[in-house]
């Protein structure tokens, strides 16, 4: 299998991506690679595969047989240790000028293999404005075996004068078919469980993947869809938004307390914590005590990164809940991504009106904003519940 044949839904972004490292090659041999270009930005919604687009499409340029999927640089590609890939995936909430810096040094060598040096930016929407011309200088000037391959949800999120200068890709939703087909075919999912991950997940195929696979993902989600049902009262309205902060918090403790602690014992190892001789010891560990603190600062910013990460989720799953209350109430002829609870969707459709429904929506949404704002979790949530319980609230 090729390295695009993974890329499920997205026939239009693998053509242009497959005529483009064709003309790189053309380059490699001498040509003039029309179609190729030094900066790309895949785009697209949560769950469409900005990053494995962009992942496959390096693999593609600096394999000699043009992204065959087998040989040990598609491979490399893979496991993300190719020597001419450089791959970011921005752990905190922001990407720092300092960053990116070191980030453009690294793209300015020339390659070690002979074909493209590339590097590989996902959430690149999450460069702060520093970092963001910092980027936009090496992509202005770059060394000219260098590529550039950003991601990020859509082109506003970029400022202007970097996706001017970028080649965009723009990647839809899959449909809920390729996507159960592949949950089926490739990971042995039984079909209704693939039709029901691959719904749910609404095109998303890693949340599906995880849907199928992972008894907890499906119990949670469980647990946020029962909210709406729940909130007959203002006390069970802070208590619903409690569980869901609580969670969500838990989720991130899981996440990051190994890697924090292998992280801190690596640094404190690097500067000579246990190393033997007078003075030595005390010395070193003194000497990297700033590094220490920077450590931990960027470890806390991980940890609210994951940890709103999954608060999101959770909304996202609510607003697909209340997309689906407007469905039946409009009547609309289209799939529910909760199909599996359409019983309980119909008698909330039946109990409302579509304009109660649209500010629910609205409080989800309300809420996100202000998630990202850095508004304190719990009041953000609270404020929702209290909407979704009585939608009056948003007049």
């Amino acid at each position: 299998m090729g390295v695009f044949e993974d890329l499920v839904g997205q026939e239009r972004a693998t053509t242009v991506l497959r005529q483009a490292v064709s003309a790189a090659a053309d380059a490699l041999a001498g040509g003039r690679g029309a179609g190729m270009t030094h900066a790309w930005l895949f785009t697209g919604p949560p769950g469409s595969g900005r990053s494995d687009a962009a992942r496959a499409f390096a693999a593609a340029l600096l394999c000699p047989d043009q992204g065959c999927g087998h040989c040990d640089s598609c491979h490399q590609v893979e496991i993300g240790s190719h020597p001419d890939l450089t791959w970011v995936r921005p752990e905190g909430l922001s990407y720092s000028a300092r960053q990116t810096r070191d980030l453009v040094l690294k793209g300015a060598g020339a390659p070690t293999l002979g074909r493209w040096r590339i590097v590989l930016f996902e959430d690149a929407d999450r460069a702060t404005e520093a970092a963001a011309n910092a980027l936009l200088k090496a992509i202005e000037e770059p060394p000219p075996r260098t590529v550039w391959l950003l991601c990020a949800p859509s082109p506003d999120d970029m400022i202007i004068t970097i996706r001017s200068r970028c080649r965009v890709v723009t990647l839809r939703t899959p449909p809920t078919e390729a996507v159960a087909h592949v949950l089926a075919t490739r990971d042995g999912v039984p079909d209704d469980v693939a039709w029901f991950a691959a719904r749910a997940a609404r095109g998303d195929i890693g949340r599906a993947r995880r849907l199928a696979l992972d008894e907890e993902v499906r119990r949670r989600r469980e647990e946020v869809l029962s909210i709406p049902a729940s909130l007959s009262g203002v006390s069970e309205c802070i208590a619903a938004a409690e569980r869901l902060v609580k969670t969500s918090t838990e989720d991130a403790d899981a996440a990051t307390a190994t890697l924090n602690e292998a992280e801190t014992a690596e640094l404190r190892k690097v500067y000579g914590e246990g190393s033997t001789g007078k003075g030595l010891n005390k010395g070193l560990v003194r000497g990297g005590a700033g590094a220490l603190k920077e450590l931990e600062t960027l470890q806390k910013s991980r940890a609210t990164r994951i940890k709103r990460d999954s608060i999101d989720v959770a909304l996202l799953d609510l607003v697909a809940y209340y997309r689906d209350v407007l469905a039946v109430q409009l009547g609309a002829g289209v799939e529910l991504a909760n199909e599996d609870r359409r019983r309980e969707v119909e008698a909330l459709a039946g109990g409302s009106t579509p304009e109660d429904t649209l500010r629910r929506t609205e409080a989800i949404m309300i809420c996100r904003e202000r998630l990202a704002a850095n508004v304190n979790p719990q009041i953000a949530v609270e404020a929702m519940t209290l909407a979704l319980r009585d939608p009056r609230l948003l007049r």
